[in-house]
């Protein structure tokens, strides 16, 4: 294994954390619902909002470490792994803010970590 794969490695974690902190600051803000008012005031929300700008931060240090991969693995190889993220954060759904993760959701984690060690091993 590359001692460059920790770019990877980065940036599925940096990019998991970017959505649970963006989630995390879009549950203070509020839902989004069908209505002019409400989605203006939301979306100045979520731009006050310090986890939601975090988590942009966050995002956009992970696009570069992703950049970083890139410029040293094919993006068929190394573009696949976000997938874990996936992974992460539904786990941390699950064990952190008590959201549903039934066995369809399951099989999909399962087809995503088996798929992901088929791609690590080409």
């Amino acid at each position: 294994m590359s001692k460059y794969f920790i770019f990877i490695i980065v940036t599925v974690i940096m990019n998991a954390a970017s959505q649970l902190l963006m989630k995390a600051g879009i549950n203070q803000v509020g839902q989004a619902e069908f209505s002019t008012s409400r989605i203006v005031n939301l979306l100045l929300g979520a731009a006050l909002n310090p986890l939601i700008v975090l988590g942009l931060i966050v995002m956009t240090i992970s696009m570069g470490t992703h950049l970083m991969s890139l410029s040293r693995f094919d993006v068929s190889f190394a573009f696949p792994f976000l997938s874990i993220a996936y992974v992460i954060v539904a786990a941390w759904g699950y064990f952190f803010l008590g959201e549903d993760v039934n066995l369809t959701r399951v099989a999909g984690i399962a087809t995503i970590i088996l798929g992901t060690v088929i791609l690590a091993r080409s």
